[in-house]
């Protein structure tokens, strides 16, 4: 049920925001990006979405992007969030909260298209209440920086986390080319902060230390994520990430610092590296902005090996 209108895309599109500054303050360190050090993250997890066996080939989940009179009951918000683990270079774990209802369900979806090229939207919302959390175990990045951080060094901008906390609006925006009459996806964006509604999706940083024979984290933050892009281009497979705002961890949500408002006189052009992911998981998106774009009324992911499955649930660290 994709709407059609032959046109030129770029006519009009929203503007594609480079990736963005951070907030540079007291106490929050300014370092907002998803590598440290060149080395990748480390993940660990514990409720998958649900694993689908196709034949005798074994799937991540499907996820529904119909829209017909709001009549689809969506996805289960950890289904959609399921290129997280996929992404991962390393064991992650993704944590429920007990009584969750969140959902992601596809609202509307357009494309424009002239005979070189094509750009669809599809807005969805998350509904519900609770949160969704994938923890990134740092053991490994411990392990391979043991040396200097006993010696009295630290790292930092360590990833610890993605949330999905409550509802919000997005879209799925996909660019591609046609030639031949083939269709190639180029780059797909997720944004999460629509019609000018709060982001739900949050990242956790910090920095490690050894303290007393122990590696520690301090300066830990949280920063609220706007958009990630993934496009097709040589070389290492990345994700780009656009955050609007960063917190103390545990600090109150009226205590949220707008990047933007905050650099101004302090750091100009301090840019979020992008994050080097794994190939299965650049491709999936990739494939997903195709579905999109090709009003394909549901979309499976491969499976995520990277899941680690445990039997807690429903507890949030």
């Amino acid at each position: 049920m994709l709407s059609t209108v032959t046109a030129d895309p770029f006519e009009g599109k929203a503007s594609h925001s480079p990736i963005p500054v951070w907030y540079c303050g007291q106490v929050l360190l300014l370092g907002v990006m998803l590598l440290a050090s060149g080395s990748p993250r480390a993940f660990s997890q514990e409720r998958p979405a649900e694993v689908v066996t196709t034949g005798d080939v074994p799937t991540g989940p499907t996820i529904r992007l119909d829209f017909d009179n709001n009549a689809s009951p969506g996805n289960p918000v950890a289904s959609f969030m399921y290129f997280v683990p996929l992404i991962s270079p390393e064991p992650v774990s993704c944590i429920t909260s007990a009584g969750n209802t969140q959902a992601a369900r596809v609202l509307s979806a357009k494309r424009n298209s002239t005979s070189r090229s094509f750009v669809a939207t599809c807005e969805f919302e998350f509904t519900g209440d609770g949160t969704e959390q994938s923890i990134f175990d740092l053991a490994p990045s411990i392990r391979r920086h043991e040396q200097r951080l006993k010696a009295g060094g630290s790292i930092g901008r360590q990833l610890s986390s993605i949330t999905v906390e409550g509802q919000g609006r997005g879209t799925v925006e996909v660019e591609g080319t046609i030639s031949n009459s083939v269709e190639i996806v180029i780059e797909v964006r997720l944004r999460f902060n629509a019609h000018g509604k709060t982001s739900p999706v949050s990242i956790g940083l910090c920095d490690l230390h050894y303290v007393a024979g122990e590696c520690q984290r301090f300066h830990e933050i949280i920063a609220r994520v706007n958009t990630l892009t993934f496009r097709r281009k040589p070389g290492p497979p990345k994700m780009e990430v656009t955050v609007a705002s960063v917190k103390n961890k545990g600090a109150g949500n009226g205590l949220w610092h707008n990047i933007e408002s905050t650099v101004k006189g302090v750091a100009v052009n301090l840019l979020i590296d992008p994050l080097t992911v794994e190939t299965i998981g650049h491709r999936a998106m990739l494939d997903f902005g195709r579905a999109v774009a090709s009003g394909t009324p549901t979309f499976t992911f491969p499976l995520a090996k990277n899941l680690k499955v445990s039997d807690s649930r429903g507890q949030l660290p």
